[in-house]
């Protein structure tokens, strides 16, 4: 299973920026994917997650700004609105499926 993220990038404080995360390989219909963050000095984070029935999670940082979503058991997007300064970090798709794969990060920059 690999997971290909794209859409990172710089932005304003207040702007908007959309990631989009792909599957391949072997992966089971029923599955939870999700979006992770990593700040310089600080541990890897939940941002949101999102399964394939449906259900959505969210960290309370995020609520009501960034939206996480899924065309298909195999993609997942998330669309970041509002952006502040502290948002700036490494995003990790990542899909679980009793195990857990991840893939490479992708930068997003808040600047103020």
């Amino acid at each position: 299973v690999q997971l290909q993220a794209s859409g990172g990038g710089v932005v304003q404080a207040g702007g908007s920026l959309k990631l989009s995360c792909a599957a391949s390989g072997s992966i089971f219909s029923i599955n939870v994917m999700g979006w992770y963050r990593q700040a310089p000095g600080n541990q890897r984070a939940l941002v949101a997650t999102a399964g394939s029935g449906g259900s959505t999670n969210y960290a309370d940082s995020v609520k009501g700004r960034f939206t996480i979503s899924r065309d298909n058991a195999r993609t997942v997007s998330l669309q970041m609105n509002s952006l502040k300064p502290e948002d700036t970090a490494v995003y990790f798709c990542a899909l679980h499926m009793g195990m857990d794969y991840w893939g490479k990060g992708t930068q997003v920059t808040v600047s103020s």
